[in-house]
């Protein structure tokens, strides 16, 4: 069994990219996200792959979001405006790859799982998907500008501000209605619906898959705010003494009260 975090895995003309800390459901440390960034160079440069798969490891869990200890050191909101940056810049080099991109979802998609699935071209999922960012029950931090137009494209105003307000996480059968997924599978057959839909879309002319994958993004990165447009935002959640605490409070599991400041 490959111990790496993240790695790599080609079968014939597909890769598959896989995340593997199952043990707190494939949350994402920032080695991660660095080797997520490498993964997508790596997999565009490669001509023997034709397209990109995108699977949590585990059955459990796509992502289950950032690792929360990654934040015990921050302590102003500058240092929340850089994660914010450095997130928006794996997420879009994981959007912006030249071959058709598909996340398999089972279980939780959450936070940083989310928007990495928001970026790819296609998702299927289980019954079982828990999908959303419930940062206003959590940590009290904020998404980025980019990740917030991501979620509105595929989700509306309504249910955006559903999942990130009230906290709630969507389910498979919410996702679907919605359009966020594509399909649901039963767990026991998603990867071999996943598989002939991949390998389907490797018999289809690349340089037509590759534009109407890059005039979509032209389309939606055009709506979108400037990266800067969200930062006073971004500032004002993750410099504040709330997000301090509620960060201490999850990874003590205790009881954490919001004073707004």
């Amino acid at each position: 069994m490959n111990q790496d975090e993240i790695y790599l895995e080609k079968d014939g003309h597909l890769g598959w990219i896989r995340f593997n800390r199952p043990d707190v459901r494939n949350a994402m440390t920032w080695h991660m996200y660095d080797r997520l960034e490498a993964l997508a160079n790596e997999v565009e440069a490669d001509d023997d792959i034709k397209v990109v798969v995108f699977r949590g490891v585990g059955g459990e869990a796509f992502v289950a979001g950032t690792d929360i200890r990654q934040f015990t050191d921050f302590s102003s909101g500058a240092d929340g405006v850089d994660y914010e940056v450095r997130i928006d810049r794996v997420v879009e080099r994981v959007e912006r790859i030249a071959k058709p991109t598909v996340a398999l979802l089972e279980g939780f998609c959450v936070g940083g799982g989310a928007t990495i699935a928001l970026a790819c071209d296609f998702r299927y999922a289980t019954p079982a998907l828990k999908f959303g960012a419930p940062i206003a029950r959590t940590l009290g931090n904020c998404l980025s500008i980019a990740n917030i137009s991501r979620l509105v494209d595929l989700l509306g105003v309504a249910r955006t501000k559903e999942v990130l307000m009230l906290g709630t996480l969507a389910d498979a059968d919410t996702a679907l209605s919605a359009g966020l997924v594509n399909a649901l599978h039963p767990a026991e057959t998603i990867e071999a619906a996943v598989r002939q839909v991949a390998e389907r879309l490797t018999q289809n002319a690349p340089l037509t898959l590759n534009a109407v994958k890059e005039a979509v993004r032209r389309t939606q990165a055009h709506r979108r705010l400037p990266a800067e447009g969200g930062e006073d935002l971004i500032r004002s959640c993750y410099g504040s003494q709330d997000f301090r605490n509620a960060v201490r409070s999850f990874l003590d599991k205790t009881p954490h009260q919001w004073r707004g400041n």
